[in-house]
């Protein structure tokens, strides 16, 4: 537990991070997070001399990781733009309605029939998607955008089937050319900041692979050892954190409109996991049914 809390708490924190990189812009910064995790995750999987999967990796892995590295790039750009542009709160929104996003795609990618209290938290959801609407004026994109984009990253990731570490590595192995070429063509056209702003800059910069790679070591290390239920519960500490920088840390606005919807959302998740701990409890006691039943007499 304390593994998957200390992972979610700096995944929360991130917004603290990414302002520090100014006057770097959002796509510089993503860029640099690309190079220096690629360099943390290998570094972490040499410790462990863990190399016997690369010989392991089929072609459809790789297509489907690299369909990942797409949709991990578009969502890492939009979450720095977002913090770094005054609308942090708005990307914990995003972070808050993913695990509704999945309940979607349950339906429409695999068929799966909802619960009753299941279909009221999509609905709920949906309300406060056009509250906030009403509210920004435009659809919420950046919140939408982080939560389809992570939402269909993590399919992705379950179609391919590899522990987090090692896809990432090949995931950033393969932005690692785009990356590196668009760093290059900064320093050509004078516009980089690695380099031109002091030793700090670099090592802030270099330091967005390590605040990458840390708390993934310490999710791998939670997800092994606790059940995933309290995983679950867990992921709701992130956007928490987020939100509180953004209202208390970063000082933006919420008008009563904009409370309305985030209520809403949060009921959203309440009734969400109230029904998925409800269904927990009913599979494990008809488990034990099963389990403990008198073997019929032959």
């Amino acid at each position: 537990m304390a593994f998957g809390f200390a992972a979610y708490a700096l995944w929360g924190l991130f917004p603290l991070y990414w302002p520090l990189l100014k006057p770097a812009g959002a796509v510089e910064i993503l860029a640099h997070r690309i190079m220096w995790s690629l360099v943390a995750v290998l570094a972490m999987l040499a410790v462990r001399r863990h190399w016997a999967w690369v010989r392991s990796l089929t072609v459809r892995q790789v297509g489907l990781l690299a369909l990942a590295a797409a949709l991990v790039t578009v969502n890492w750009g939009v979450y720095i733009y977002a913090v770094n542009s005054g609308h942090t709160i708005e990307a914990a929104l995003g972070y808050f309605i993913n695990p509704l996003i999945s309940v979607v795609f349950g339906v429409v990618i695999f068929r799966e029939r909802l619960r009753r209290w299941q279909w009221t938290a999509v609905g709920l959801g949906t309300a406060a998607v056009l509250v906030l609407t009403v509210d920004y004026g435009r659809p919420p994109w950046i919140a939408l955008v982080l939560a389809f984009s992570f939402g269909t990253y993590g399919l992705v990731k379950k179609f391919a089937a590899m522990p987090s570490a090692e896809s990432l590595s090949v995931e950033t192995a393969i932005l690692l050319v785009p990356a590196i070429g668009f760093v290059l063509t900064l320093e050509a056209r004078g516009d980089a900041t690695f380099g031109h702003h002091g030793a700090g800059q670099v090592g802030l910069l270099i330091g967005a692979g390590v605040v990458t790679a840390i708390p993934l070591l310490l999710f791998n290390a939670a997800a092994i050892r606790i059940p995933m239920s309290a995983l679950g519960m867990l992921q709701y500490l992130a956007p928490v954190l987020q939100f509180l920088i953004g209202l208390l840390v970063q000082h933006e606005e919420m008008p009563a409109s904009r409370w309305i919807g985030f209520l809403l959302v949060w009921a959203a998740l309440i009734t969400l996991t109230g029904d998925g701990l409800r269904a927990g409890r009913r599979a494990r006691h008809g488990a034990g049914a099963v389990e403990t039943a008198p073997e019929p007499v032959r």
